[in-house]
């Protein structure tokens, strides 16, 4: 069986932007203590279903949205800046803030309106159930 994927010029050089972050310590929106992180992704296939999983510490249910379309599955959140100072023991804590933005090549076999989302403890769970396969159909060639 063929599976056919979406062709994304720019896939790899979109790749290399962290890498660039990291070295360099910005983004290409700015400083990185100013613009959050996408999140990490982790998916999965079943036999009835694929199951991706995000974690996003530290954002609340209300500020993810999550989208299909056009055979796209798009995640975006919103984390809002939390900093802490404690004088007595010097301590600064600044956790990273800002809008992210996630979008998932859907496989061929999902089934797009039956898409369901959960949001519990930091990490996003994401049913995508499968459609049913259908049997390959030989069609008979008749001579005229």
């Amino acid at each position: 069986m063929m599976t056919l994927i979406r062709h994304q010029p720019w896939f790899f050089i979109n790749r290399w932007h962290p890498d660039f972050d990291r070295l360099f310590g910005e983004s290409v929106g700015g400083p990185t203590d100013d613009t959050a992180s996408a999140p990490s992704v982790d998916v999965h296939e079943e036999n009835d279903r694929f199951v991706l999983s995000a974690d996003m510490p530290g954002v609340e249910a209300k500020d993810i949205e999550v989208s299909a379309e056009d055979g796209v599955l798009t995640i975006r959140a919103e984390r809002l800046t939390r900093a802490r100072a404690d004088s007595d023991s010097g301590e600064n804590v600044k956790s990273v803030s800002g809008t992210f933005l996630r979008r998932i090549t859907l496989p061929v076999a999902a089934q797009a309106e039956a898409i369901k989302a959960r949001y519990a403890n930091g990490v996003l769970e994401i049913d995508i159930p499968k459609q049913a396969r259908v049997e390959t159909r030989r069609i008979p060639v008749t001579v005229n």
